[in-house]
């Protein structure tokens, strides 16, 4: 092998473990969009529901028109599973069966017009873990094993009752990548980081009819680390490429993270005083999400990776109905496109479109405490990938003949959640 093709080979593997967004089942790309256990339950079609305490984290202008303060505090439960036929047969991730998700929000009237309103939840990771083999073309190079990172999105936000029917609000986005850990058979990245973006949003309601918008800016979460070469042939090829003598195999490595704007447009209708349905149009800019690059420290920037990706919209229809005084039931259906080409298609995020059912009750307790539980099964279409470039031993892999296969995807979603109103003045 050339020092060039060592080179080369090297920065495959960088290049796949910089791709640090897991594969995840909710929502295109590697996003989740479930922000409360009413939105498990409704398809996450809330941004224009005025009404449930579980649509505020959708849209914070909404806290204009509930009378009381209140509080939630749930978990979201995810048991994702995918494969992938490939040359040698079929074979299924071997990540963690299930995964736990916090869904926190709270929202407290400070007056007739202002409230003040904060949600927690993870809007964006997952997890794959190939098993050696998976893909016959890198066998000894640099095949893709572990992706898992958790993002975490602290949200504070003020509302404003402009009038008794439109509202708006406005807060921040603070990301918290609090894990990240991507791995080849040669090369392991770790690390953490933070970032930070806004989001605007307003309500208007009149009679039967409510309309809800909101946006959410682009962000960037710069990520600090460590890079590993996993042996003496990938410590060798790191010491080539930084063209540095006596480089240890472990070194510090920087990486930004751009994450895509979301604007989400709904319209809801109260058909009967039991019965309202609400459908929503959901785009997020994944336009933004187009290079990653590992800054080594020392060593410079060592590999730049290209994912070109699209915007995408999504579907979302929800309905809810009061069974009773104390009882509502919800279902949901969405559709979601996918924002990844085949130019620069990765096993590490195996995307396609997908159909998101979900169901799910809620029992009111008296004295305003409630319980919720919410279901939804997610199916990915199946996704036939051929490669049309074709792989180059030690060359880059996105988008070329080394992932042919068939990828097969599906998930089930668990909430379980408790919620409190209450008078605040």
């Amino acid at each position: 092998m050339t020092r060039l093709a060592r080179i080369h080979a090297l920065v495959a593997a960088c290049a796949a473990a910089s791709v640090f967004t897991a594969q995840q089942l909710q929502a295109s790309g590697f996003g989740i969009p479930e922000l409360s256990v009413l939105g498990i339950g409704t398809a996450n079609a809330l941004v224009a529901n005025p009404d449930e305490p579980g649509a505020i984290a959708y849209n914070p202008a909404a806290i204009a028109f509930h009378p009381q303060s209140v509080w939630s505090a749930a978990v979201l439960f995810i048991n994702p599973n995918f494969s992938v036929r490939t040359a040698t047969g079929k074979h299924d991730s071997e990540g963690a069966e299930w995964h736990a998700l916090p869904l926190i929000n709270a929202a407290v009237r400070v007056d007739d017009k202002w409230a003040l309103g904060i949600s927690v939840n993870a809007p964006f990771g997952l997890e794959t873990r190939w098993p050696a083999g998976t893909f016959p073309a890198l066998a000894g190079g640099a095949e893709p094993r572990q992706s898992r990172a958790e993002i975490l999105n602290f949200s504070p936000t003020v509302t404003y009752a402009v009038t008794d029917e439109f509202s708006v609000a406005a807060g921040a986005d603070i990301y918290w990548a609090r894990s990240a850990a991507f791995s080849s058979t040669l090369t392991a990245l770790e690390g953490d980081g933070s970032g930070w973006g806004f989001n605007l949003s307003a309500m208007y309601t009149k009679d039967a009819l409510s309309l809800g918008l909101s946006f959410h800016s682009a962000a960037t979460v710069n990520m600090e680390g460590y890079y590993t070469a996993l042996n003496p042939r990938a410590a060798e090829l790191f010491r080539l490429t930084s063209g540095t003598r006596g480089i240890p195999p472990s070194q510090s490595a920087e990486l930004d993270l751009d994450l895509p704007w979301r604007l989400q447009l709904g319209a809801r209708y109260e058909i009967t005083e039991a019965l309202a349905a609400e459908l929503d149009w959901t785009r997020t800019g994944w336009s933004k999400f187009q290079d990653l690059t590992i800054d080594l420290k020392p060593g410079g920037t060592l590999v730049s990776d290209t994912n070109d990706w699209d915007d995408a919209n999504a579907y979302r229809l929800g309905l809810t109905y009061q069974v009773r005084p104390s009882t509502q039931l919800r279902v949901g259906y969405s559709y979601d496109e996918t924002p990844q080409g085949d130019d620069h298609f990765t096993a590490r995020i195996p995307d396609s479109d997908r159909h998101l059912f979900s169901i799910g009750v809620a029992q009111s307790l008296g004295q305003g405490w409630a319980l919720e539980a919410g279901y939804m099964y997610v199916t990915n279409e199946e996704r036939n990938y051929q490669g049309r470039q074709p792989y180059v031993p030690g060359g880059p892999t996105n988008g070329t003949t080394a992932y042919d296969g068939k990828y097969q995807a599906h998930a089930h979603l668990i909430g379980l959640g408790i919620s409190k109103q209450f008078d605040a003045f």
